[in-house]
């Protein structure tokens, strides 16, 4: 069995195509390892073994009728905040945690399409908010790679559980870095598609003008198929982008000769640590012995975007979050006297503590005689950035820096700084204010631990990315490794 969730999700669907291994026997195979390890690493909010067990089986059906698609019969596992119909959304918060979605998200729709099977729902920060994943009502996601670090957040579940094996893909979102700095941390790939190029239906939001669903793998080429199935456009999402989505996996293997790749002197100053830096270096040289040519470039105002992002996401979760409110559907405080102690009540007993403050954060900000002092300069700050990504842009093909400053720190060592953590995301958010796509891909390990680079690249050149990750992951064996005794 051990052998099977060896496999990468590429190879799975190769073994699929072959006929050398059935759903089935992939779908018990990832079920069973979940059950074994999932106690100690939390990555699993919702175990769906019987769902599974029944797609799997029609999956292997429809394969011998001749009525599969190409990934009919493989597994998945979606991020708690992802809609699925008849299963606990709970968004790792108190406030859903009875929450049974009645509709599929659209990701989660299109997967079902393609005829992926799913595992079940994964652990995740609250509300997606968090760089750690401790901040869950369900408990925090252990690192595969040593148990007494976290392995990031929010999509710490999706990253932890890939690494582990229990899953071969995993959905996951990035509102400031919560795909990127989780993949970097648990030596796995992630990538945060340009903002708009995947639906939000049915994904339940922190900030609307930051989300953006995406996926967590083991390989640049796996996201290449995952991203084909759930990206495009979706009518009831508003911000949903009209562009024509490609086959990502046709560009994989072209040459990165001529290739320019810019170096933002800014993630490379003083502050990084001689250690990662070092790593960046070894990544950077398999690039231009791959027939790249690197540049240095100045992003001179991403130094306030952490700011800049800590009010304007906080003001839009303000504003998102008050649909909670334990009227229609979710936690409802007992016995309230009237309606405004049910609102405080519900709101302050099914919100955990760093919920609580980047509301309080965004109230604040969005009220009267401060908007324009905080709201509408971070957004003014916010142009400035995209400004600076474009233009280096029109210069370079892609971006280059480190995904994180470090590697995954110890559970409980910034819990009690806010602003610590905060900085956990000072490479990742940049991209997200510009809304293009960047991916964390593996680099060399640091004392035993995964570090991860970050490719960020123009809108909707996420096909760059992945072809430039694919050609290193070809000539080196960074993400191959993984977890001792896992």
């Amino acid at each position: 069995m051990s052998q099977i969730t060896d496999l990468s999700f590429s190879e799975l669907k190769q073994s699929l195509n072959d006929r050398t291994l059935s759903s089935v026997e992939i779908t018990s195979a990832f079920l069973d390892r979940i059950e074994s390890l999932n106690p100690t690493l939390n990555a699993f909010i919702t175990i769906t073994r019987d769902e599974a067990m029944q797609s799997a089986k029609d999956a292997d059906a429809a394969i011998s009728q001749g009525s599969a698609t190409p990934y009919t019969g493989l597994p998945i596992a979606h991020k708690d905040l992802f809609c699925t119909d008849g299963t606990l959304t709970s968004c790792g918060s108190n406030i859903l945690s009875n929450f049974v979605a009645p509709y599929d998200a659209h990701v989660v729709s299109q997967c079902k399409t393609a005829g992926l099977v799913s595992l079940g729902k994964l652990n995740m920060d609250e509300f997606a908010m968090g760089s750690s994943n401790e901040n869950s009502y369900y408990g925090p996601v252990k690192n595969p790679w040593d148990t007494t670090r976290v392995p990031g957040g929010s999509s710490g579940g999706s990253a932890a559980a890939v690494a582990a094996r229990l899953t071969p893909l995993a959905t996951a979102t990035d509102t400031g870095g919560s795909i990127r700095q989780p993949a970097a941390f648990t030596g796995t790939s992630g990538l945060k598609p340009t903002y708009g190029r995947v639906s939000r239906f049915g994904m339940i939001a922190y900030a609307s003008s930051l989300d953006q669903g995406g996926l967590i793998a083991h390989t640049a080429q796996d996201i290449a198929h995952g991203l084909g199935m759930i990206a495009g456009h979706d009518s009831r999402d508003s911000t949903s982008a009209r562009e024509p989505v490609p086959d990502y996996t046709q560009t994989l293997d072209e040459s990165l000769q001529g290739k320019v790749i810019g170096i933002p002197k800014q993630f490379f100053d003083d502050r990084l640590d001689s250690a990662m830096r070092q790593a960046m270096d070894e990544v950077l040289e398999v690039l231009r012995s791959l027939g790249a040519t690197t540049t240095e470039v100045s992003l001179d105002h991403v130094a306030e975007a952490i700011p800049a992002y800590y009010v304007i996401a906080p003001a839009e979760a303000s504003s998102n979050l008050s649909r909670f409110d334990g009227v229609r559907f979710g936690y409802r405080a007992d016995s309230p006297t009237d309606l405004m102690d049910l609102y405080e009540r519900s709101r302050g007993e099914g919100f955990g503590s760093e919920v609580k403050r980047r509301i309080l954060i965004g109230t604040y900000a969005l009220s009267e005689g401060y908007y324009d002092a905080y709201y509408k300069k971070a957004q003014q700050i916010r142009r400035l950035i995209r400004d600076d990504f474009n233009r280096a842009l029109g210069h370079c093909d892609l971006l280059f820096g480190p995904t994180t400053p470090s590697t995954a720190f110890v559970l409980g060592e910034k819990t009690a700084d806010p602003v610590a953590m905060y900085l956990e995301d000072i490479y990742t958010v940049a991209t997200n204010m510009a809304g293009l796509p960047g991916g964390s891909f593996q680099a060399p390990l640091i004392d035993g631990l995964p570090t991860g680079y970050q490719l960020t690249g123009r809108a909707f050149g996420e096909s760059m990315i992945l072809n430039a990750a694919h050609q290193v992951q070809m000539v080196t064996d960074w993400h191959l490794q993984r977890p001792e005794g896992v």
